[in-house]
């Protein structure tokens, strides 16, 4: 089961994998054990994934175990030149990786082209940043010694990615654990296993050594279980829900792991009266729709003020209607949601604000593409006391509400247990600085909705996580300090 001769139109067919990568092989479950993976927008089995049982699991902490000694001790250029192979090759295999995507995804075909140079220049940063970590010299505060601080690798590290970015979110924990000199066990969502064991084949190709980047499918609770509980894990990454991030925090206290925690979002766009209202359109429907909706960064909560409030409705329901659903290879707009889950919370989140009496403008219902296609939905009026106001949709549904006063609507928006990124509109600058300051959020963007790449810090507050990835702060968290206090005599 480790290649198959797949359906999708790659032109390397070889990238199709679906048994795990532990040391340098591809293994099956040992009692041939399975999970079915599907098209989200046909619902047709693209094909089994293997599904590893604990033992297994464990065993690929061993082996990056083993690894570790040689790939921490490796220069730093060496490393970095492996990370520049593993780049050159995703880049080379882009159109295969994109499609891949598509197949167990279902996000539309330019999003997924776009995702994959998005991962593939977390690997190229970290290539470069890789070379840069210093011993740091210390004025000495006692006679006669010389005072240092060293930045070394903590060991065996373990990352949990989910099915919304597969690519992007593997190597943006990946390349910058490994540039740091750790070793890696990975584990992608059991929903879209094929982006991440693609990756893998890349990273044997570009000369990663074995047992250094390990993938490992299967069931969550199953998989993730033993590398919470080994002390040899000595970090740990996870991108996804608070409520499990919440679970892996609780896991991870026996043995002091160090956490990266990239949790839930609930993000709100705000925008003044003397903002570019077009722009304001344009950048919400971005920052609402992509991939579907299902992003933690997406727009949760529209926040406009009154005076434009009815304007503002009027041109982004226009534009909602405009967008075009699809399956993702005809690259749409907007293509199926994840799972009947995911749906069902959409028509749980419209019901509930059309209750509260919030206003339908367009969509509001399932597609007739298929059942997990989902219209897009603009709501207008919606309460604060409305579920969508409180809890993150990640879907296709946006809701739209007025705001009398800067005060009022700053702490509207911050009323959350969530801090990952707010988005501005205004051309006031005195509003701007008084804004970004007093928004509780890790990240907020002014006047646009693109705001992440590899070079900057990208993490929230609050109980949307801890620590940072990307640029410099990503590698360093999978770093120890270590201070060296020397006298030669």
């Amino acid at each position: 089961m480790s290649s198959l001769s797949t359906p999708l139109p790659l032109k390397d067919p070889s990238l199709f994998r679906t048994a795990s990568f532990i040391g340098g092989h591809w293994q099956e479950a040992e009692d041939g054990a399975s999970i079915a993976v599907t098209d989200p927008a046909t619902g047709a089995m693209i094909a089994p994934v293997a599904a590893l049982s604990g033992a297994q699991s464990a065993q690929a902490v061993d082996v990056a175990q083993a690894a570790f000694a040689g790939w921490s001790a490796q220069l730093p250029q060496a490393r970095a030149a492996i990370l520049r192979r593993w780049f050159d090759l995703i880049v080379t295999h882009r159109e295969d990786l994109a499609r891949l995507m598509v197949a167990e995804q279902g996000k539309p075909l330019s999003e997924a082209r776009g995702e994959i140079d998005y991962a593939a220049s977390f690997v190229e940063f970290y290539a470069e940043e890789s070379k840069r970590p210093n011993i740091e010299g210390v004025t000495s505060h006692l006679p006669d010694a010389e005072v240092e601080v060293w930045l070394e690798p903590v060991g065996v590290v373990a990352l949990i990615t989910p099915w919304n970015f597969p690519c992007a979110m593997l190597t943006r924990k990946a390349a910058a654990a490994l540039a740091a000199g750790c070793t890696v066990v990975a584990h992608p969502s059991s929903e879209t296993p094929f982006s991440a064991l693609a990756l893998a084949e890349l990273a044997q190709r570009a000369g990663l050594p074995a047992g250094v980047f390990n993938v490992v499918t299967g069931h969550p609770a199953t998989i993730v279980g033993p590398w919470t509980a080994d002390h040899r894990v000595r970090a740990l990454s996870f991108t996804g829900s608070t409520e499990i991030g919440r679970l892996l925090y609780a896991q991870s206290a026996p043995t002091i792991k160090r956490l990266v925690l990239e949790l839930g979002g609930h993000a709100p766009v705000i925008v003044f009266k003397g903002a570019d209202l077009d722009l304001a359109v344009r950048e919400t429907i971005k920052a609402k729709f992509a991939t579907s909706g299902q992003d933690c960064l997406g727009a949760n909560r529209i926040y406009v003020e009154r005076a434009i409030h009815d304007a503002f409705c009027a041109k982004f329901t226009e534009a909602t209607r405009a967008l075009t659903l699809g399956p993702g290879m005809d690259d749409p707009d907007i293509g199926p949601l994840m799972n009947e889950n995911a749906v069902a919370k959409q028509e749980a989140h419209v019901a509930d604000a059309l209750a509260k009496g919030a206003r339908l403008l367009c969509g509001g219902a399932r597609h007739g593409l298929g059942p997990l296609f989902y219209q897009p939905t603009v709501l207008a009026d919606v309460p604060d006391n409305a579920l969508i106001m409180s809890e993150e949709t990640f879907g296709p549904v946006a809701p739209i509400t007025p705001f009398d006063t800067e005060a009022e609507v700053t702490a509207r928006a911050n009323a959350t247990e969530f801090g990952l990124v707010a988005y501005l509109h205004s051309h006031d600058p005195r509003r701007i600085y008084r804004m970004t300051r007093a928004l509780q959020f890790g990240m907020v963007a002014v006047n646009r909705t693109k705001v992440t790449g590899a070079p900057i810090p990208f993490g929230g507050v609050k109980q949307s996580g801890m620590g940072r990835e990307g640029a410099r702060l990503g590698m360093e968290e999978f770093m120890e300090i270590k201070y060296v206090c020397r006298d030669w005599a």
